[in-house]
Formats: structure tokens, C-alpha cells, sequence
């Protein structure tokens, strides 16, 4: 049967998904031989395209390692996973999923957004099971516009220059998070899910859409309209900084 527009368009954008985040893994050395992979699933599109690609790489490089992966779902905050179609996603691409939940009091500290601390949580669940599972690495879906959000959000509110890095030892080494698509544009991963019907597995979060994270990606929205490569140009930047021309102090 003749592949359809549709078809052929999705398979280019997933060799160019993968390619990317090959080529990422090569250069950040972020898998290597031995392996065990633990890929944290939130239920939006990009954990599960990561997922998706992590395993065509597995089949495509070669060395071997192992991928598992999670969803920690965290109750009492107004959302459900839809568990029978996450559970049919990794079953189809061979891969174990885990499930865990959490109850994150999210009125502990008004300080706080309440997305702050459900991913806080999250995390920790996540960690927890690493160790369990004994993997050594744990994958998150960040992608390039997470990178230049987090950067803006930490110097406009923090005075921080920092960002998502590509790889960070935890507890003394004994696991490494990793970030697999870090320069992956987020259109590339919206085309790909719309062509896959990727839609979220999961009923959207009543916090969803009221962080200063969405405020930031709107300034980097009217950023790309100042200048079209420009939120590209920030990114490279954080690989290119000329310290000599910065008031930093000795």
C-alpha cells in the first residue's frame, strides 16, 4: 500500500528527531555501552518521542544498553493518566513501564508554584527508582525551549546565569540525569506528535498555563519575532560566552 503525505512527512521528521539525538548522545557522551536507562514519561509528547527515539537508537547503534521507563502520577491535584494507552505505547515499542504515584501537598509552601513542587516530587519519585530498578541513568524530555526558558527564568528572577545542562552527576555518581534533546526545537517535536497523534495521555493540570515559565515562552515567541534566529542564537550562546567582556568580579 502507497504510503500517504502524511506518512512519508512523519517518517523524514523522526529520522531527523533521531538523527538529532544521536548525534547529541555521541557528543555529550550521554549512553554508552552497559547502560540501564531509566526514561521518566510525564505523558506529553515529548517524553514519549524521546522514548520513541531512544528506542530506534537502541536498535541502531552499536552497543547495547537497556531502557525502562515511568510515569509518576500525582494524585489529588486534578488530572488522570490514561494508563491503558501509555501501557499500549511502551508495550508496542517493547518497553517496561513503571508506574508510581505521589500526593504532593502543594499548599505547604505559598512561596512555591504548585508545578514547582509536583515536579520536585516527581523527581524524587523518579531518583527512588533508579535506584530500585538499578539504572545508572535517568532521561527527561527537556528540549532546546525548555533550555532557554530556565535560562530566563533564573536571570530575570534569580540573578542566576544557569540553565538545563546536557548531563549532571547525582548522589556522588551513582546516577547521571541526561538530556537527550537538548537541540531539538519544540516545532520539529509539535509537527511529529500532530502527524502521530501524540496527544497528551494524561487530562491537562488546572495549574497548567499560570507559571512564569508560559510568560517566558511568549517573550521568546515575540524575541523570534524581533529577530528569527534569535532564541537559537541565545542557546549557542551559552557555549560561547567571552568572560573578558562580562562585569564579573574577580
Amino acid at each position: 500500500m502507497e504510503k500517504t503525505p502524511e506518512q512519508r512527512q512523519s517518517e523524514k521528521l523522526f529520522k531527523k528527531i533521531c538523527r538529532k539525538l544521536g548525534t547529541t548522545m555521541r557528543d555529550h557522551t550521554l549512553i554508552v555501552e552497559g547502560d540501564h536507562v531509566l526514561v521518566g514519561l510525564s505523558g506529553g509528547k515529548d517524553s514519549l518521542i524521546m522514548l520513541q527515539a531512544l528506542a530506534e537508537r537502541l536498535a541502531a547503534v552499536p552497543f547495547s544498553f537497556k531502557l525502562s521507563a515511568a510515569h509518576i502520577e500525582a494524585k489529588g491535584i486534578g488530572y488522570e493518566i490514561d494508563r491503558d494507552r501509555l501501557t499500549s505505547f511502551c508495550k508496542n515499542l517493547g518497553i517496561p513501564l513503571y508506574y508510581r504515584s505521589i500526593e504532593p501537598d502543594l499548599e505547604k509552601d505559598p512561596s512555591k508554584a504548585p508545578c514547582f513542587i509536583c515536579s520536585w516530587h516527581r523527581r524524587k519519585e523518579l531518583f527512588n527508582l533508579t535506584r530500585e530498578l538499578n539504572c545508572n541513568k535517568l532521561a527527561l524530555g527537556h528540549h532546546r525551549n525548555d533550555a532557554l526558558e530556565t535560562l530566563f527564568l533564573n536571570m530575570i528572577y534569580h540573578g542566576l546565569l544557569s540553565s538545563l545542562p546536557y548531563s549532571l552527576e547525582m548522589f556522588e555518581g551513582r546516577v547521571q540525569l541526561i538530556r537527550p534533546m537538548m537541540d531539538l526545537d519544540e516545532r520539529m517535536l509539535e509537527e511529529y506528535a500532530g502527524l502521530n497523534d501524540l496527544v497528551k495521555v494524561e487530562k491537562s493540570c488546572p495549574h497548567e498555563g499560570r507559571t512564569r515559565r508560559e510568560s517566558i515562552a511568549q517573550l521568546l515567541k515575540k524575541i523570534e519575532k524581533l529577530h528569527g534566529p534569535g532564541p537559537y542564537n541565545i542557546f549557542k550562546s551559552m557555549n560561547n560566552i567571552s568572560e573578558e567582556y562580562l562585569p564579573v568580579n574577580d
